[in-house]
C-alpha cells in the first residue's frame, strides 16, 4: 500500500508524527461533540426556563436550574440565586460573570493541544528531513562517484517524506483547531446573551413592582 511505503520510506520521525496526527484528530473529535452536546443541552434548558422568567416566576425557574450540570445552568442558578437577596441587578450581572468564568476552563478544555500538536507535527517533519540529509550525504561520501547522483537525489527523496508528512498532518489540525475556537467562541456568546436577556428581565421585573 503506497500510504503505508511512505510511511516506511521516510524513517523514524513518521512514526512519532503519525501518533501525533492520531491524538490531535481524537482530541478534535472529542471536542466537537462535547460542543455540539454543550450548545443543545444549554438551548434545552434555556427554552424551558426563559418563560418562567418572563412571567416573572423566578423560583420556579430557580428550581429548573438547581442542580443542573449544564454550563447555563450553573450561570442560570448564580444569577436567580443571586437576585433572592440582592438589591441591585448589578449584584445579579457579578453573580452570573462568576459563573462564566467557572465554565470558561471546561469549554476551552484541551483545545489548545490541537494548535501545539500542529506546531510539533511541522518540527518533527523538518528534523526528520535534517537527520535524512545528514544520512544522505555521510552515504554519499563513501559512494561509488559514478552512482553519487542517484543515490543523492533518492536519498533527498526519502528525506523530505518527513517534512511533507509534517505538514499534511499540521495543516489540518490547524483547520480544526480554528473551527474548534469559533465553535466555542458560539458557545460563550450564547451563556452571555442568556444572561443579558436574564439581566433585562430582572429589570423589567423590578421595574414594575416598584
Amino acid at each position: 500500500m503506497w500510504a503505508v511505503r511512505f510511511i516506511q520510506d521516510g524513517g523514524f520521525f513518521m512514526y512519532p508524527i503519525l501518533l501525533i496526527m492520531l491524538i490531535g484528530f481524537g482530541i478534535a473529535i472529542e471536542r466537537f461533540l462535547f460542543l455540539n452536546r454543550v450548545k443543545a443541552s444549554n438551548k434545552a434548558l434555556w427554552d424551558a426556563v426563559f418563560p418562567f422568567i418572563k412571567k416573572g416566576d423566578t423560583e420556579k425557574a430557580l428550581k429548573q436550574v438547581k442542580d443542573n450540570d449544564t454550563e447555563i445552568g450553573r450561570i442560570l442558578e448564580y444569577g436567580l440565586s443571586r437576585n433572592q437577596t440582592a438589591r441591585r441587578v448589578e449584584d445579579v450581572e457579578t453573580a452570573m460573570d462568576e459563573a462564566l468564568m467557572e465554565v470558561m476552563p471546561r469549554l476551552e478544555a484541551r483545545t489548545p493541544y490541537v494548535a501545539t500538536f500542529a506546531n510539533i507535527a511541522t518540527l518533527l517533519g523538518l528534523l526528520g528531513t535534517v537527520q535524512g540529509l545528514i544520512t544522505a550525504f555521510e552515504a554519499v561520501a563513501n559512494a561509488d562517484p559514478a552512482q553519487k547522483g542517484d543515490l543523492l537525489s533518492s536519498s533527498i527523496s526519502v528525506a523530505m517524506n518527513t517534512t511533507a508528512f509534517g505538514l499534511f498532518v499540521a495543516i489540518p489540525l490547524l483547520l480544526v483547531y480554528a473551527f474548534l475556537q469559533s465553535r466555542t467562541g458560539e458557545v460563550v456568546e450564547s451563556l452571555e446573551m442568556a444572561s443579558i436577556k436574564l439581566l433585562n428581565a430582572l429589570r423589567q421585573l423590578r421595574n414594575a413592582q416598584d
